[in-house]
């Protein structure tokens, strides 16, 4: 064995020693944030979980990333801070831009926050994933309760087409129905009870349901984060 083989050699050896005491470190860095968050004043615990997320990504764990992304959605949302679940959400997005449930979290606080150009982007995504991952009547379900309380007619328009899509076609026509009057009779006009009901409903898909394991092919894929 040549000089260099041996140097060369030694250090791959290094490295392959390397990953497991990085991830205990990294385990202990993420740990000391997790007690920060459940030791944060209100407001802050979202925050803590999202640096979390953070540190993870960085250090190349994804799935540990996700996780805590996850986490601070929900801890933005408890605390009524539904911009900055927006952004952890978008942050998921940009990782694993076939999450369904973090697509239909973005759609409610887009409709929340009255961003309907992003709204109508995501509902695009959303209505895909959903197929892919087989999960068109939970999707459909979403989608029919956004257009029980959204006044706006291009969002109606565009709810329709998509249950169309997901071959919920009865819901589609009653959609319609609903665009041709200005909204469904439980529409809310008012823009600040628009919203309470969108983050509420938003901290509720973004809960981890108890079925995923059986929502078909692609399903861990799509519900990650």
């Amino acid at each position: 064995m040549t000089f260099l083989s041996r140097l060369f050699g030694s250090k791959e050896k290094e490295k392959e020693a390397e990953p497991p005491k990085a991830r205990g470190g990294l385990t202990q860095r993420l740990e000391r944030l997790e007690q920060e968050a459940q030791n944060a004043a209100p407001g802050y615990v979202g925050t803590s979980y999202n640096r979390a997320g953070d540190l993870a990504l960085k250090e190349g764990d994804a799935d540990r990333a996700m996780a805590f992304y996850g986490r601070a959605i929900d801890a933005f949302l408890e605390d009524e801070q539904p911009e900055a679940a927006r952004g952890v959400a978008n942050k998921i997005i940009r990782l694993r831009p076939r999450a369904v449930r973090t697509l239909c979290t973005l759609m409610w606080l887009d409709l929340a926050a009255k961003h309907t150009a992003t709204a109508l982007l995501h509902l695009r995504d959303y209505v895909e994933s959903a197929k892919n991952a087989k999960q068109n009547p939970l999707a459909a379900s979403q989608l029919f309760d956004m257009a029980r309380i959204v006044p706006d007619r291009e969002v109606l328009g565009a709810i329709a087409d998509a249950l169309d899509g997901l071959d919920y076609s009865d819901r589609a026509a009653q959609v319609r129905e609903w665009e041709s009057a200005g909204g469904a009779p439980t529409a809310v006009p008012d823009a600040e009870e628009m919203a309470g009901l969108c983050t509420r409903a938003a901290m509720r898909s973004n809960e981890r349901r108890k079925d995923a394991g059986t929502e078909g092919a692609g399903a861990k894929e799509a519900n990650a984060g």
